[in-house]
């Protein structure tokens, strides 16, 4: 089964049972980097790398040896190897990146599989308690019915949280059925301007709490690496970001829910972002340009969570989000059609020349993107030619704008 989603709980282990859940990820940590070295040096001269089923005979065989590895949970171990075939599966299919070095402080995390009913029990009504080998029964803040699971995974965070994570197939959100359709368009001043006219913000830093960031960064910067200061400084900014986060995640998840029930259709843009964040810094041979601004602009789009709410928006409403090409729907007039460079103003407004039509230029091209369908592949200009399809949101200049 394909799992599609996750439901998260805060744990609240004891004192005693924090440094045994240290102790799994560390050990899960290990078994993946010493898969991730097996990976990196094969060679097809030598043969072919060990599979699943070699590294998990190799686990066997370091477990015997090593009392400090029998100590920990074999399924934690096992599972970490499970996790790498998977990526490593993944990467030779092209769907993902070459699995990489999971780094102390980082990825903090382990995952148990074959969960029965009797492993999550409710205590009352705002706690219950997960059985974690090795460790016993954890409590949890039951905040939410827990779905019905096949696996979870356990993590710490940056800010020193541990939170329990189910997989688990979500319901989807049935759909109003009044044939409502809405574009979405995706930018960094405005996170999503509805083709209604509705202009939404995702929440981030106050400017307090940025300018305190900025310090302890700065202070980060001066601190002795191994110290217990700069371990309480990256404690004290994991804190700051994990905030962020969880504002961020929670306004994807109010955001979809929103849309999700009040449209039956939800047009998107079907941009590459992956791509449109990548780093400009170029090599020491030929460096980039314009790098600073590259850099905030890469911040703007991860801040203002593009892919995580298209996730989203996937899960609750299955099967009707269409994903539409975004080639000159900032240009193009969403009343008469006229695709006209010099008619975005600014950034934020948007004023034909031919029409008078004036409107934000995010709820331009909101609706521009309402009025598109997938099947017609390619934008249709004024003109009536057809631009080149382009999976980033940077659109060139047609060669039939308007003269002034």
């Amino acid at each position: 089964m394909k799992i599609s989603g996750v439901a998260r709980y805060r744990l609240e282990p004891s004192s005693e049972q924090l440094p045994l859940l240290g102790e799994h990820c560390r050990h899960a940590r290990l078994v993946w980097n010493l898969a991730v070295e097996q990976f990196n040096c094969y060679d097809p001269a030598k043969g072919p790398a060990p599979g699943y089923v070699d590294q998990a005979r190799q686990l066997t065989e370091a477990r015997a040896e090593f009392a400090w590895l029998r100590a920990g949970a074999q399924m934690v171990q096992q599972q970490a190897l499970r996790d790498f075939d998977r990526a490593r599966r993944n990467f030779f299919a092209g769907t993902h990146r070459r699995p990489t070095w999971r780094k102390q402080g980082r990825h903090e995390g382990f995952r148990i599989v074959a969960i029965s009913t009797g492993h999550v029990r409710r205590l009352n009504r705002s706690h219950g308690v997960v059985w974690i080998p090795k460790v016993g029964w954890v409590r949890f803040r039951w905040s939410r019915q827990v779905p019905s699971a096949v696996s979870y995974r356990v993590t710490l965070d940056r800010a020193g949280r541990w939170h329990v994570a189910f997989a688990a197939r979500p319901d989807p959100i049935p759909a109003p059925d009044n044939q409502a359709v809405v574009g979405v368009d995706r930018g960094v001043a405005v996170a999503a301007a509805l083709s209604t006219g509705e202009l939404l913000t995702c929440p981030g830093l106050r400017p307090g709490e940025a300018q305190r960031l900025l310090r302890l960064q700065r202070s980060l910067a001066r601190s002795k690496r191994g110290s217990n200061r700069r371990s309480r400084i990256k404690t004290a900014i994991g804190r700051l970001n994990a905030r962020e986060v969880d504002r961020r995640r929670n306004w994807v998840e109010r955001t979809s829910t929103d849309l999700a029930r009040r449209f039956d259709v939800i047009r998107v843009e079907d941009l590459h972002i992956r791509a449109m964040t990548r780093t400009a810094r170029g090599t020491v041979e030929e460096p980039g340009r314009n790098v600073a601004a590259k850099a905030g602009l890469n911040r703007g789009i991860l801040t203002s969570g593009w892919g995580q709410l298209v996730t989203r928006l996937e899960h609750k409403a299955r099967g009707r989000v269409e994903k539409i090409n975004p080639a000159y729907t900032s240009q193009t007039c969403s009343v008469c059609g006229i695709v006209d460079a010099k008619a975005r103003e600014s950034q934020a407004v948007f004023a034909c020349r031919s029409c008078r039509y004036t409107d934000h230029a995010d709820v331009n091209a909101a609706r521009n993107i309402a009025q598109r369908t997938i099947a017609a592949g390619r934008a249709v200009t004024a003109r009536g030619d057809l631009g080149t399809s382009r999976s980033t949101k940077r659109e060139p200049h047609p060669a039939h704008l308007l003269s002034a």
